[in-house]
């Protein structure tokens, strides 16, 4: 079931790519455009998005602020890629596969709402920015900075942005059957080969039986 599920992503991912680079080329730029890198570059430094700490080479990680998955349906396009660290990265996909948010409407304004006080104890990414930041102040001082730098930089590129909303609804849905239908091939897929190869199998059995 884990290898279905990882290919039905793979296709998912793709899809998403695709219409990335559609609307790339619609808008007249992209993620690797020098205009978008220096943005980024302008607005974050050397550091990670979300927690600010330094990125070293090997720590560093490509981030889509809204994930590229068939819930949070976010593209990879300018406003939506920056660099975060990889623990940050790491820890930000419990919300991103949440079906449903309830701190907040996006993945990573999900991810920077775990103040540790709207969550149940045992909360994984609490106890996360609880590890970074122990002090509750500035804890929440700096998970309220990395919100408004975040949205001030999403803000510069809100064009793609914008287009990335009006089309999540229609995504999502395209998103979920692209996901199903591939896990069906995928079961028919296997289930008709694995058949086929054992009547091979039974068929030389009885051959190597009458010889």
């Amino acid at each position: 079931m884990r290898a279905k599920s990882d290919v039905a992503n793979k296709l998912v991912g793709m899809f998403l790519h695709e219409v990335s680079r559609k609307i790339a080329a619609k808008v007249g730029i992209g993620v690797r455009d020098p205009r978008y890198v220096q943005s980024v570059t302008q607005t974050f430094g050397a550091n990670c998005l979300y927690c600010g700490k330094s990125l070293e080479q090997d720590r560093a990680a490509v981030e889509h602020l809204d994930g590229m998955n068939r819930f949070r349906a976010g593209l990879h396009i300018p406003g939506n890629v920056a660099v975060s660290c990889v623990r940050c990265n790491r820890e930000k996909r419990r919300d991103d596969q949440i079906p449903i948010l309830k701190l907040a409407l996006t993945g990573w304004e999900s991810f920077l709402a775990h103040d540790g006080t709207r969550c149940p104890q045992n909360c994984k990414s609490c106890y996360y920015w609880n590890s970074v930041w122990s002090d509750p102040v500035e804890r929440d001082q700096k998970l309220k900075s990395s919100r408004e730098r975040i949205s001030t930089f999403r803000s510069i590129h809100a064009e793609t942005i914008r287009l990335n909303d009006y089309l999540r609804s229609e995504l999502v849905t395209h998103l979920e059957q692209v996901y199903r239908d591939c896990q069906a091939f995928a079961t028919d897929s296997i289930r008709r080969r694995t058949d086929e190869t054992l009547a091979n199998l039974e068929l030389i059995v009885a051959l190597n039986d009458a010889n």
